[in-house]
């Protein structure tokens, strides 16, 4: 996927890496969803938005949390 996924999309692909099934997305599980949507970030790129994301502090991704990430901000960075 090349492109912002649409709501849908965005809801399968943090689904698919919810691999506990708890609603959250640990570090791991976040990393799956990059992949899903195409963004290639270092280690500590991905650590580094994983922590801006985690707005409640939880040390887990919401999909609210994602979502808000995912926002056109974020795809600027990445030059898609």
């Amino acid at each position: 996927m090349t492109t912002k996924p649409a709501e849908d999309e965005l809801v399968t692909v943090f689904t698919r890496a919810d691999l506990g099934g708890d609603g959250r997305l640990d570090l791991m599980e976040f990393g799956l969803v990059l992949d899903s949507v195409g963004l290639s970030w270092t280690r500590a790129e991905t650590q580094d938005r994983f922590e801006r994301a985690d707005t409640d502090h939880d040390g887990f991704i919401s999909l609210m949390e994602l979502r808000a990430l995912l926002s056109a901000q974020v795809w600027d960075d990445a030059g898609v």
